[in-house]
């Protein structure tokens, strides 16, 4: 590591899917290079690869003001670009990364799910202090994996406005899929307001972006459907829940613009093809808030790695992007037509857009926004209103309504790591009823009973008549190296209170806790996670990959990120080989800000370890 002085220091109208989305964008200077797009070469997307070899790059952060889906805008620029510029690295290689802070603030760059020395890592007040005005910081370290990566400011609200950018590490070994085409397709949110406004407006009605209420009419037809007693009961429920099955994101398409490669869907990023090519799209979710359902209409797609890691290819004809996740897939377009890459918003409120085209200029049409998601039952931790779980599955226990929390009666409780406990019931319905809560006010309620929803494909997919990856699908293509059981287990409760925007781990935000987790240097920690929220939360973890225990047995997936589901009980394994104080958090940047994070010390009894 060195630090060096070095220099002098709206709502937006909501697109149509299926109109006209006629004329590709101009290639304006802010675009990155590996965007491609308009009339230039879709080639221009490509990953160039190449021979192995040390790299050493320097990011330039600077706050410019530049031309986003027609409109001028404030932006927080990386060399100049929006998104930064794609980073390729190759394992067994020397990696040099440079960050000049430009701007009058402090900034940082984190290099998600990258492995290396804490002190490189980029979380201000947890691994470095930051990089000042005027300051250069590098990160310098040895390249010990493969696959496609982004990274990101820790620094405030800075990744709303601009600062991300793909990475992608070459291996050292043949990959064990073919593709004639490479690119980098990057997901991401954009707001002409400012994010502090934004977050404001969130902590004082946290409804507000939220256009998709429940009204007079559906409450007739549910009367006319299932009854008055049942309706008012329904309504009752929800009301002691302080949501609404309309509660699917926090920010919608009402502020938010979807970006591609930062190109907003009537631009269309286009990537190029030959007929009979194999092309592989890196999918990176790098938005703050945004989940993204990502198809192709008519071309199946092949998941070849998730979150950078191979895994055991699974075609399928969509999959469910949450915050943070990157998914790499490989198509074969049919045909000598052009196909839409269709990213919709989880709340279906909004959508990013490309092509896949054998010829610049060409088009295909766009689908149309589907209707959105609802909140149901399950997702409130309670049992099936028929006495059924998710899928129709029997339930081992009969729910009462998820209990709102008494918070003259209870405490928060602080996370703690206890003995290892039996491993993980087999997949299944219902895994749990919750225990007495010592949430605090920190949470408004208890999912009474937890599930096991691996096998969901999330929501909006309830009744999908064609594939959806799930998690359970996820097959790692090689048995990770740790085999041994779990020493230690942790188990660690997701809670908000969405009526005052208040997001935290076990009822208690950072600002709260006065130690960090501790895992014990070397050994086997298995952690549970237990969503107490009514939304979905992607966990991420610094420095180190989960295995996700989804019952593949011995190839347990790796994951930097993973979704936990509305009142869902989920289990990793982790190896803690990977010494010193790492960010653990909440990947919706609103939450994190909010106090959904904490801090993981992986060193020896009695110290931490340094790198």
């Amino acid at each position: 590591m060195r630090r060096t002085r070095t220099f002098d220091a709206g709502r937006r109208r909501l697109l149509k899917a299926g109109a006209a989305a006629g004329a590709l964008g101009a290639f304006t200077r802010w675009l990155p290079a590996y965007a491609g797009g308009g009339s230039a070469a879709g080639s221009a997307a490509r990953v160039a690869g190449g021979a192995p070899r040390d790299v050493a790059v320097t990011l330039a952060v600077r706050g410019e003001s530049l031309r986003i889906a027609g409109r001028r805008a404030a932006a927080t620029t990386l060399n100049g670009s929006l998104p930064g510029p794609l980073i390729e690295l190759w394992e067994g290689r020397e990696a040099v990364l440079r960050i000049e802070n430009h701007l009058d603030e402090d900034t940082s760059v984190h290099w998600h799910g990258v492995l290396l020395p804490y002190r490189m890592d980029g979380v201000p007040g947890v691994s470095f202090p930051g990089i000042s005005p005027g300051e250069t910081f590098e990160a310098r370290f040895p390249v010990r994996q493969y696959g496609t990566y982004w990274y990101h400011s820790h620094s405030g609200l800075q990744e709303q406005t601009g600062l991300y950018g793909p990475l992608v590490i070459h291996p050292r070994e043949p990959e064990p899929f073919r593709y004639e085409r490479d690119y980098v397709v990057v997901l991401s949110d954009w707001t002409f307001e400012n994010p502090y406004r934004l977050l404001a407006r969130l902590k004082k009605q946290s409804t507000y972006y939220n256009y998709q209420q429940r009204t007079l009419a559906e409450f007739v037809r549910d009367v006319r459907e299932e009854g008055l007693e049942a309706t008012l009961q329904d309504r009752l429920a929800w009301g002691r829940m302080r949501m609404t099955p309309t509660d699917i994101a926090d920010v919608s398409g009402a502020t938010y613009t979807y970006l591609m490669n930062g190109l907003d869907p009537l631009a269309n990023w286009t990537a190029l093809y030959r007929p009979g090519e194999r092309v592989r799209l890196r999918l990176i979710n790098a938005s703050a808030m945004t989940y993204f359902n990502v198809r192709i209409p008519d071309v199946p797609m092949t998941v070849v790695q998730a979150d950078g890691q191979n895994v055991e290819p699974v075609e399928t004809d969509e999959l469910q992007i949450a915050v943070a996740e990157t998914y790499d897939v490989i198509v074969t377009p049919p045909g000598d037509g052009a196909h839409t890459l269709m990213a919709e918003s989880l709340d279906r409120s909004g959508f990013a857009r490309g092509t896949l085209a054998p010829r610049p200029g060409l088009t295909a049409p766009v689908p149309p926004l589907r209707e959105p998601p609802r909140r149901t039952m399950i997702d409130m931790g309670m049992d099936h209103g028929s006495g059924h779980g998710a899928h129709g599955e029997h339930a081992h226990h009969h729910g009462t309504p998820a209990a709102q929390v008494d918070h003259a009666h209870h405490h928060a409780a602080p996370a703690r790591v206890r003995s290892a406990e039996p491993g993980p019931r087999p997949p299944g319905p219902v895994v749990a009823r919750h225990g007495p809560d010592g949430h605090g006010p920190g949470n408004t309620a208890v999912a009474e009973i937890q599930r096991n929803r691996l096998a969901e494909p999330g929501a909006g997919f309830e009744t999908a008549e064609h594939r959806v990856l799930t998690y359970a699908d996820l097959r790692n293509a090689a048995a990770p190296p740790d085999r041994r059981a779990p020493s230690h287990t942790l188990e660690l409760h997701l809670t908000g209170n969405m009526e005052r925007y208040m997001w935290s781990f076990d009822g208690r935000e950072l600002h709260e806790v006065n130690a960090p987790i501790h895992f014990p240097y070397g050994e086997r920690i298995r952690l549970v996670l237990v969503n107490d929220t009514m939304m979905e939360h992607p966990i991420h973890l610094h420095g180190m990959f989960m295995e996700l225990e989804n019952g593949q047995s011995d190839r347990l997936p790796f994951k930097h990120t993973l979704s936990v589901k509305p009142a869902e009980r989920v289990s990793l394994l982790i190896s803690a080989n990977e010494p010193g104080p790492w960010a653990f958090h909440c990947h919706l940047l609103y939450h994190m800000q909010m106090g959904m994070m904490r801090v993981v010390e992986v060193a020896p009894a009695g110290g931490l370890a340094h790198a």
